[in-house]
């Protein structure tokens, strides 16, 4: 019997073929591990979202009720809608709420001067007009 001489390379990759792929449980564990890193990620991006989101209405409060305080303050009324904080010059525009993405805020009107003969007492405090619930669980329009 004469045996033939099998170079050196077919013998080692004879000796791995069935080493070639991946196992079903090793593809199962990659997945599994990229689909929990995936929704991690979706949970940390979708939370900053929301967080921009709370910070830009926060802001837009801020300066709509600065405005409201710097025309009482120059004018001792209160503004009869957002309108005129605009057409007055202090604010360049009423902003949108970052959650209805609408300028109609809620606005919350001034109790009436004693002594006062204007039927209108004006706007004294502004909110939003979402009724979404907050990251810290408070609802927006109560801010």
């Amino acid at each position: 019997m004469e045996m033939t001489r099998v170079p050196r390379w077919r013998r080692s990759l004879a000796n791995h073929r069935g080493e070639a792929g991946w196992t079903l449980i090793e593809m199962l564990v990659v997945l599994s591990l990229i689909m929990i890193l995936t929704s991690v990620a979706m949970t940390q991006y979708r939370n900053s979202v929301q967080t921009a989101r709370e910070g830009a209405l926060r802001s837009n409060l801020f300066q709509m009720r600065d405005a409201i305080d710097q025309y009482y303050a120059d004018k001792n009324k209160y503004p009869e809608s957002l309108e005129t904080l605009v057409s007055d010059h202090y604010l360049r525009a009423v902003p949108k709420d970052p959650f209805t993405q609408a300028t109609d805020w809620q606005t919350v009107p001034a109790d009436a001067e004693p002594g006062s003969t204007s039927a209108v007492a004006g706007i004294y405090n502004v909110k939003s007009n979402s009724q979404d619930a907050a990251l810290d669980g408070g609802r927006y329009a109560d801010w």
